[in-house]
């Protein structure tokens, strides 16, 4: 039988076409007679994104969420990698190919499988979830809707398929849709407590709406049904937003000792290396983040980390060159915004013009998100509190704790009103950010300025100094930042 036009919707175009009136592709990086700064700095992402070469599909499965988030929720706060979903779907395809390494040829497979196989739900479903790798891995929003036509597909051949749900789960989690996120987990767990998609996916969500007691009591659940890898980063994960740094790295060594795949263990050894970096162990990160590596050379992730771990230990020169590399194949707003930072740190000739450039991909990139139906107010409030238009910030900041209380977006909303004046109603948001006792030196540097500027002396002493303790190299500009402001504080003594 023939694939009806329908039936054909979700590959409208291949997945390495060039061509901006493809579908999933107009409209964001389409040039316009009054193309501005913003659309052309667009335009240069998505120039870059054709030239990108796909790191190894880890699995493509309901925990890809949050990768394309700023700040430590980028490659951080959910842990994003799974490696179960693929291996369930129904469809032709194997596994294998889905877990080949080249996302690209996988849609192509699945696309050309699917003319042949219109009614394949699964195989539809396995389209869904290629495509919400295809944007996270591509850091390209633009395959979202894609996404969302190839699972809607599914779900009409076959209502209710587990499948579709938990790839509505990653598409609404990867747009920062987290109740949607966790209402689609709690209907496959529904009718399959055990589906570890889902139950990793459910301990996402509630994370990322700052419900980390049922967070917990997820993880303690998922553990004792479906132990395993996915399972094991999120229980070390919640660990550490409580402060249990020990057990979230006894957790994700055993982990890393049962990791088999090579997208299994570079993704737990960068997780490893996060948690080092975190504590200002730059020495044992880059030695992770290098077993990462190890296993694929193309995990973006730990190449992050290594650049930032570098410059933070002194090798400046080298940071900076292999944040420049790696920026230019992945210029999303974590490392765009560390890059700027790295210019202006240095200072050179030509670096607050090279700074202001990171900072505008930035604005395109969030403007290209927000196109294709993602929330993206806490990357504009991280960004723009530094970085740009600061009643912005603001703005985006609140809308984004109407909707979730985390420690990120309290800490996100506590610096958003500081830079906007506002410091007596920044205290209590600065200080719900560290009241879990995650250790973050970002998150104790913002309080400790909010505390200087509230008159909080002690405090603010206190704070600043646990920050350079506990990470001295946490950003090229907080770190010079709070070095500066422990000295006034105690020169005043």
């Amino acid at each position: 039988m023939a694939p009806d036009t329908d039936d054909n919707e979700g590959f409208a175009e291949s997945a390495t076409d060039d061509r901006d009136s493809s579908a999933g592709s107009s409209g964001p990086v389409a040039p316009t007679a009054s193309t501005d700064e913003r659309v052309a700095a667009v335009r240069r992402v998505a120039a870059a994104g054709r030239r990108w070469h796909i790191g190894q599909l880890a699995g493509i499965a309901a925990l890809l969420a949050v990768a394309l988030t700023g700040g430590s929720i980028a490659y951080g706060a959910i842990r994003d990698g799974g490696t179960t979903a693929v291996a369930d779907a129904p469809g032709a395809l194997s596994p294998a190919l889905l877990n080949s390494g080249d996302i690209d040829a996988s849609i192509l497979s699945l696309q050309a499988h699917l003319k042949a196989q219109p009614r394949d739900f699964g195989s539809w479903a396995s389209l869904g979830l290629a495509y919400v790798e295809q944007a996270r891995t591509k850091g390209d929003p633009s395959r979202y809707p894609q996404a969302d036509k190839a699972l809607k597909r599914s779900l009409e051949v076959k209502p209710g398929n587990e499948q579709a749900i938990i790839g509505r789960a990653a598409l609404a989690a990867a747009r920062h849709d987290f109740k949607d996120a966790l209402q689609y987990a709690d209907q496959v767990l529904k009718d399959n407590p055990y589906s570890q998609s889902a139950l990793s996916s459910r301990i996402d969500a509630l994370v990322e709406l700052g419900r980390y007691a049922d967070a917990s009591k997820a993880a303690d659940t998922a553990d004792s049904r479906r132990p395993g890898i996915p399972v094991f980063t999120r229980y070390a994960y919640v660990h550490e937003l409580r402060g249990d740094v020990k057990t979230a790295r006894r957790v994700l060594e055993q982990a890393l000792g049962t990791a088999s795949t090579k997208g299994d263990i570079s993704y737990v050894a960068f997780q490893l290396g996060q948690l080092a970096w975190n504590q200002g162990d730059y020495k044992t990160a880059v030695s992770y983040y290098a077993r990462a590596l190890a296993a694929d050379d193309n995990y973006l992730p730990a190449l992050e980390g290594r650049a930032r771990a570098e410059y933070a230990s002194g090798d400046k020169a080298t940071g900076l060159r292999d944040m420049e590399q790696l920026v230019a194949r992945y210029p999303l707003p974590q490392p765009l915004v560390e890059l700027g930072e790295m210019y202006e740190d240095r200072g050179a000739a030509g670096d607050e013009a090279k700074a202001r450039d990171q900072y505008a991909l930035v604005d395109a990139w969030i403007a290209l998100a927000r196109a294709n139906g993602v929330n993206a107010d806490l990357d504009t409030a991280l960004a723009a509190a530094d970085h740009g238009d600061k009643a912005a910030a603001l703005r985006a900041a609140r809308a984004e704790w109407a909707r979730r209380h985390t420690v990120h977006t309290a800490d996100a909303l506590a610096w958003a009103l500081h830079v906007n004046g506002k410091d007596a109603e920044a205290l209590p948001y600065a200080r719900q950010a560290t009241a879990t006792g995650y250790r973050n030196a970002s998150f104790l540097y913002h309080r400790g300025v909010i505390e200087r500027a509230t008159g909080h002396a002690k405090g603010a002493r206190d704070s600043l100094k646990a920050a350079l303790d506990l990470n001295p190299g946490f950003s090229p500009l907080g770190a010079r930042e709070a070095r500066k402001a422990l000295a006034d504080l105690e020169a005043a003594k």
